[in-house]
């Protein structure tokens, strides 16, 4: 959420900032001002009458000791007055307030003033790369024929079972995916530095409103029903990623400032409505309303911030180093930008079945956004109360990541070779067709 204060003294500013991602929010600014206006105005007559009420009581008390009876019930009939009035405004103050907040909880983060200018992905500069395009001397087969000729997935029984964009691992292909999970957090813990967490996978809707997932994007989610109840329907929701329950864990808190910084490393199923949606991406396991992940999660001071971000993003590349993926980091634009990032770096691993990239890990600072709509503080050595920077990144991202692999390390004879940081976990070098 975005700080009022910020709005109060610099409207021009947010607005700037605001129409560089191009979706037109700045309009929203003047209106938010306005209530925060009313709303002070109240506030500040509702003060006045505080201390003109507690004055009359001070008279009443006066009068009733010099039994001027009358006077005093004239004072108990003003008093009366002013209460109704405090009411009144009482009432006011609440609705400007949550008028106030809803626009503010639809708002996007301001994106940073080195974010790129930019409409659409197209405008996202390439910031590096790693390593170089498999050359191979055979023409690549894509994922669906690799998974299907070597039993990996069956797409066919994943879409009986539950229906388009689900995916059932069978055989070697369960054993690599959970290898691959296994691999992702034994990595980030022993070599990066996380604590890792295992949450659940049903959260409440207060946690997808800290993120910033709600109220924008619930028409993206997976609301769950308590049985038969229908009043239980939309409390609690699939996780969309571990970022939900895990960013919220120290929600309503007051961190010291010698526990910062927190790095939490968490595995989780990931669930979207949205993602595997009919007609959209091709056959296979690209898209997908169901995927696995292991998500990284950063708990800093602001200063250090920024920082922060770029060993987020070196902790997600060695993922792909390990397994000798080819990449490229990519500094996403303001028109591209997640609702609660003031930055953000995509990796994009290539697939040579695709002939292409896919994102397998996004890594942002949301700065002090998320932090405010879940009111996580930390105390400073001054003793002051402050909001610190979240951050959030893939670990990276499956199932791509398992196509990725798959593209990259298959052979002539339709075998796919094993990355040796791999080898240990699955006990072999190489998969082959049964």
């Amino acid at each position: 959420m975005l700080d009022i204060k910020v709005i109060r003294e610099k409207p021009d500013y947010v607005k700037e900032r605001l129409a560089a991602r191009g979706a037109g929010d700045e309009r929203h600014i003047d209106e938010v001002l306005a209530l925060d206006e009313q709303r002070r105005k109240c506030l500040a007559e509702v003060e006045q009458l505080k201390a003109q009420r507690n004055r009359s009581a001070k008279e009443i008390g006066a009068l009733m000791a010099q039994k001027k009876l009358a006077e005093a019930e004239v004072k108990k009939t003003e008093g009366k007055q002013i209460g109704e009035r405090i009411a009144i405004l009482d009432k006011q103050v609440a609705e400007a307030d949550a008028a106030r907040e809803q626009i503010l909880l639809r708002l996007p983060n301001l994106p940073h003033p080195e974010v790129p200018l930019g409409k659409t992905s197209a405008d996202n500069p390439e910031i590096r790369t790693w390593g170089a395009r498999p050359e191979m001397a055979f023409k690549p087969k894509s994922h669906t024929e690799l998974c299907e000729s070597l039993k990996l997935v069956d797409f066919a029984r994943g879409t009986k079972l539950s229906g388009s964009g689900f995916l059932l691992y069978t055989g070697w292909g369960a054993r690599l995916e959970r290898a691959l999970i296994q691999f992702l957090l034994d990595l980030h813990i022993s070599q990066h530095g996380y604590t890792e967490v295992s949450p659940p996978f049903i959260v409440s809707r207060e946690v997808m409103v800290g993120v910033g997932q709600f109220p924008k994007f619930e028409d993206q989610a997976y609301a769950v029903q308590e049985g038969a109840d229908a009043s239980t329907l939309g409390k609690q929701y699939l996780v969309p990623t571990a970022e939900a329950p895990v960013a919220n864990i120290h929600r309503e808190e007051i961190l010291k400032e010698s526990q910062l910084p927190i790095y939490y490393c968490a595995y989780s199923p990931c669930f979207r409505a949205e993602a595997g949606a009919a007609g959209v991406g091709t056959r296979g396991m690209i898209r997908v309303h169901q995927f696995d992940k292991v998500e990284l999660i950063k708990i800093v001071k602001p200063e250090h911030g920024y920082e922060e971000l770029e060993k987020l993003v070196g902790n997600a590349e060695k993922v792909l180093q390990a397994l000798g993926l080819h990449y490229r980091v990519i500094c996403l634009c303001t028109g591209d930008m997640g609702f609660a990032s003031a930055k953000t770096y995509d990796i994009e691993v290539w697939a040579p079945g695709q002939g292409g990239y896919l994102e397998v890990s996004s890594c942002s600072n949301c700065e002090d956004f998320q932090s405010r709509r879940m009111n996580l503080r930390y105390r400073t050595e001054q003793n002051e109360n402050r909001f610190p920077h979240l951050l959030n990144g893939s670990g990276t991202a499956l199932a791509r990541l398992f196509v990725a692999l798959l593209e990259t390390h298959q052979q002539a004879d339709g075998s796919v070779r094993i990355p040796e940081p791999l080898q240990p976990y699955l006990k072999t070098d190489c998969l082959r067709a049964p």
